[in-house]
């Protein structure tokens, strides 16, 4: 007597439906990362070697043209140390990160750490590693 029934359950397990998603995901991922970063300024920085602090309250930009910029927020080169003032009044330990293009002078660089030497903020330079 052969008593076994006629629908059977498939043991197997199939992966495409759980590809199809990782898919999509990546999918996802790879096209929103560049809107992740909205602040952030197309500058080609000088090479060097070191390690940076995670803490930063504010960035300052210098790029090709001798523009200046506070996170992305352009400001007249005279404005920059009341604007800088304005900003970081109340900071406990203000920190700024400098980010000079490579054919910036290093005139430019050193008034800008000349004005955070005076008001006594900590900064940062900016390099590619």
């Amino acid at each position: 007597m052969n008593l076994r029934g006629r629908n059977k359950v498939s043991p197997e397990f199939s992966m495409s439906s759980m590809t199809d998603i990782v898919f999509l995901l990546l999918v996802f991922f790879m096209l929103t990362s560049p809107a992740v970063t909205p602040e952030a300024l197309d500058l080609l920085l000088p090479k060097g070697k070191g390690k940076t602090t995670n803490k930063q309250n504010l960035a300052i930009s210098i790029n090709k043209d001798l523009e200046v910029f506070i996170n992305s927020e352009k400001i007249s080169k005279d404005q920059l140390e009341l604007e800088l003032q304005k900003r970081l009044r109340g900071e406990e330990d203000p920190t700024i990160i400098l980010r000079a293009e490579q054919s910036v002078p290093i005139q430019d660089a050193v008034t800008v750490m000349d004005i955070a030497k005076r008001n006594k903020y900590k900064i940062v330079l900016a390099v590619k590693p």
